[in-house]
């Protein structure tokens, strides 16, 4: 028997495939959802060119049939356009308002509830509160769970191997050991650990191809003055300087040094060594708290604020790197601008450009939505690389969650890639009070 998946306003915003999620059940838009649509497709974000993308799709299916009948897909799925009336409006409790928007489109699917007692009626919405509402009417509902990870099952990249002396030393010796019968992702950064002397270790990583433990390469000597201050940051720099690995994503709380060390190689890798041709930096723009409003001056001096943290960490890099009369006293990162190695780039105008031969770090990825993440990993062209940092667990965006975000949907869907690597920074290096703070707070 088919369903009635009602679906509230924020689940065609979240999700403009929405429609073809729901297999060949029955699909009811509320006419209040349309309204709701409509009142967002002029904004210039990714809401609002969900919004319009939605609308095209139903308008596309009204040439089709009456919406109102419902219009068959092509998974054998119906959509249908219910109009509120007073009949749905009595089907509220009186402690409810009907004219307001989330209430009218929960009186539609009490309706169908009520009316079509062999249809299974469920209200899909990604509003806490009106999943509360509606389950304390006894209305079924349940979140759009489409795209969504969880996070505590979240892949760290990370695994520890019992390991005899023997293979131990042969690491060290010969560079790489055969991993034997293990079931790990590509690029599995791993620990052995000696099973008799538990302090007796080796980092690696694991390639598939090959079926073999490989000693990590990180250079003895500082890059740009950082040097890795514990396991997994020794984990990322390999990652982060290895060319064959085109995606690398770093996840971890704030202070763990993810940007810093993702800066640091870029500019490695752009600056000294020329494997690309500059490093572009990004990160989305979205206010911890209330925004402040309209910012003057040209397109640099507007992203300036939302830049600061990567300009701070530039110029940690920059000063460390350097000693005595050697110091540079200006601003580091214009400098870089100037010489063409550094480049600022809003994600706003990222959409149907081509990026090759580039070092991409996009920071604060957890903000995105994976639409937004698909668009910007689709723009890197031949020899481009792109790191991906962020921390799940502070997310500013208010239409996604720690499940619900493009950086997780990006670790989860690319762990089985040989092009792709991820890694989870654990310790909080930038100091005590703010490592403290991370975990106490």
């Amino acid at each position: 028997m088919k369903k009635n998946y009602v679906l509230d306003t924020n689940v065609l915003l979240h999700d403009p495939y929405a429609l073809q999620k729901f297999g060949d059940n029955n699909i009811i838009i509320p006419i209040t959802v349309i309204e709701e649509i409509d009142r967002f497709k002029k904004d210039l974000n990714e809401i609002g060119r969900n919004a319009r993308f939605v609308s095209r799709e139903l308008d596309n299916l009204r040439q089709i049939g009456k919406l109102s009948d419902g219009v068959t897909l092509e998974n054998g799925g119906c959509v249908k356009v219910m109009l509120f009336d007073v009949k749905q409006k009595n089907a509220l409790p009186e402690e409810l308002i009907g004219n307001k928007a989330d209430n009218m489109i929960i009186a539609v699917a009490m309706s169908l509830l009520n009316d079509q007692k062999k249809n299974k009626t469920i209200f899909i919405t990604k509003d806490t509160n009106l999943r509360i509402k509606a389950d304390a009417l006894g209305l079924p509902t349940q979140d759009y769970t489409t795209n969504k990870i969880d996070v505590k099952d979240l892949y760290t990249g990370l695994v520890q191997v019992t390991a005899s002396e023997t293979d131990i030393d042969n690491l060290f010796k010969d560079g790489s050991i055969p991993a034997g019968e293990v079931d790990f992702f590509p690029n599995q950064c791993v620990e052995l650990v000696d099973e008799v002397n538990e302090k007796h270790t080796a980092l690696c990583r694991y390639k598939k191809k090959d079926n073999t433990y490989n000693k990590l390469q990180v250079p003895e000597e500082p890059i740009w003055g950082i040097t890795p201050r514990n396991r997994e940051q020794q984990f990322a720099i390999d990652l982060l300087l290895d060319d064959d690995i085109s995606l690398v994503t770093l996840t971890g709380m704030a202070g763990t040094g993810k940007t810093l060390l993702a800066i640091a190689t870029g500019l490695l890798k752009s600056s000294d060594e020329g494997t690309y041709s500059k490093l572009l930096v990004s990160r989305p723009i979205f206010p911890m708290g209330k925004d402040i409003g309209f910012l003057p001056g040209d397109i640099k001096e507007k992203l300036k604020p939302w830049m600061q943290p990567i300009f701070d960490n530039i110029e940690l890099l920059f000063h460390g790197s350097t000693s005595g009369d050697k110091k540079k006293s200006g601003k580091a990162y214009e400098e870089l601008m100037d010489l063409g190695m550094l480049e600022l780039e809003p994600l706003t105008y990222i959409r149907g450009r081509s990026i090759p031969n580039q070092y991409i770090i996009v920071d604060e990825a957890q903000n995105l939505t994976p639409h937004e993440i698909k668009t910007i990993i689709t723009r890197a062209g031949e020899n481009t690389k792109i790191v991906l940092t962020g921390d799940p667990y502070q997310i500013d965006n208010p239409y996604i969650d720690a499940s619900s975000n493009g950086l997780s949907y990006v670790v989860e869907r690319f762990k089985d890639d040989e092009i792709s690597a991820h890694v989870s920074l654990l310790k909080g290096e930038r100091s005590s009070l703010a490592e403290r703070a991370a975990n106490l707070l």
